[in-house]
């Protein structure tokens, strides 16, 4: 019975897995096989999953879409493809069929066509990550200017503050907005680090003093999967009352104490609901990205933090958040690859490349923090699937526009025995891939 819970939280790792997975294939394989029919190849099968099939339907067009028992990827084999990788023609199909025929096959279309269709994976992939993105910042809003109090957690500390409040300034200290262009962080270094603080609102039309907390107490907004405070049994709205045996008032002083620990395990003191909690977890290291594209190694555990409140919203036009949702997908590719340039060049660690099994992990953490958490975390992983699709790596979409764009200038495919040659040499480099990063997920801290 004692295995139960345990056998339960990997059920529901699996179930969030299968479908983040699920989905961002869809829509991969999808983008494959609309811009082929936009484009004249017909495609003879639409597979979610791989092996034995469980469920297949013809359409009108010659298509048959299935459901195979393994949901870990997907396929579209198109019309003279010799398999589901297009790794070569069928040349028995191929005979026999006349001009109008050859012509809706992938190895008979225009070399346009064939380019339009392998690249349209990955960039339905994208643009899946920048419609979500999109619809997230539309449907939560920017912060109300100015400053507006809207939901509150439960707090250990007592004070007068309400929803709908107008913070216009902190222990004398004016509340900045956006367009003055002041910081939070120049308040902070004003006002002391005290428990409750005066504020100055406007409240009903009327401005009154009342007593508030401080704006960044040690308060747990999020969790970073698979860190040591996620671990341990750390929740949002969790807060930290003493680090080490030494009590704290901002998130700050958290972020100093974890950053000086060196690794050792740190006691906490953690209210919840009324209720103080012990906990022991130790930091990890971990190699942040920096604005100039860099990274920088620090002891984390795994915290976000942010206003004691969620401020209130007002909405967001469309287009800013159109131009929000493609500046975000822009920073996931930048940040992949530029990941991946200090992994090989041996200037971060490589465990920072996560397999299945890490993912899946990510998947069942995100999921049990939320709707909009998981909703978020297939977006990031839609941009990552598309990126990933795009390398220049024979058995990958990207190997397949490499091969097109040699044809496009040589004038000539490459041969089949060259064809078949670098289409196992791929399929290694991805399988080797694949184990390095299930390595990392066993072995790596």
């Amino acid at each position: 019975m004692s295995l139960i819970p345990e056998f339960g939280g990997v059920l529901a790792t699996l179930l969030a897995f299968v479908v983040a997975l699920s989905v961002i294939v869809a829509i991969h394989e999808y983008g494959h096989y609309i811009v082929g029919r936009w484009s004249g190849i017909k495609a003879d099968v639409f597979s979610l999953g791989f092996g034995p099939v469980l469920f297949s339907r013809m359409d009108k067009r010659g298509t048959r879409w299935q459901f195979a028992l393994l949901p870990f990827g997907g396929y579209v084999k198109f019309a003279g493809d010799a398999d589901a990788a297009s790794s070569g023609r069928d040349d028995d199909a191929m005979q026999g069929l006349s001009a109008a025929e050859r012509r809706a096959t992938m190895h008979g279309a225009p070399l346009w066509a064939r380019a339009a269709t392998v690249a349209a994976g990955p960039v339905f992939n994208f643009i899946f990550s920048i419609l979500i993105f999109t619809a997230v910042m539309m449907s939560e809003g920017v912060p109300r200017e100015p400053l507006t109090v809207g939901s509150m957690p439960a707090l250990p500390v007592e004070h007068e503050l309400e929803p709908g409040d107008v913070l216009l300034d902190i222990a004398g200290e004016p509340v900045p907005d956006r367009a003055s262009g002041a910081t939070w962080q120049a308040l902070l270094d004003s006002v002391p680090k005290e428990n409750l603080l005066d504020y100055r609102v406007q409240r009903d039309g009327s401005e009154m003093e009342v007593d508030g907390p401080y704006p960044f107490p040690p308060l747990i907004g999020q969790l970073a999967p698979q860190s040591a405070a996620y671990d341990i049994g750390l929740e949002p709205g969790d807060v930290i009352l003493s680090v080490d045996g030494n009590p704290i008032v901002a998130f700050d002083d958290l972020r100093v104490a974890v950053e000086g620990s060196d690794g050792r395990a740190l006691p906490l003191e953690v209210w919840r609901d009324g209720e103080v909690l012990d906990f022991v977890l130790a930091p990890r290291r971990v190699d942040e990205p920096q604005p100039d594209g860099g990274f920088e190694t620090q002891w984390r555990i795994g915290i976000i933090g942010g206003l004691f409140f969620e401020p209130a919203t007002e909405a967001q036009g469309i287009g800013q958040s159109l131009w929000g949702g493609i500046q975000t997908t822009g920073e996931i590719v930048r940040g992949s690859i530029s990941g991946l340039y200090h992994m090989v060049t041996g200037a971060i660690s490589s465990c920072n490349l996560s397999g299945p099994i890490g993912i899946a992990q990510t998947s069942g953490a995100m999921a049990s923090q939320g709707t909009a958490s998981f909703i978020w975390f297939i977006a990031v992983l839609s941009t990552a699937v598309g990126l990933l699709n795009l390398f220049p790596i024979p058995v990958l979409d990207g190997g397949h526009l490499v091969f097109y764009g040699y044809e496009a200038v040589a004038g000539r495919a490459p041969s089949d025995g060259a064809l078949r040659v670098m289409m196992t040499a791929g399929l290694a480099v991805v399988l080797g891939l694949m184990v390095f990063a299930l390595t990392n997920d066993i072995f790596c801290p």
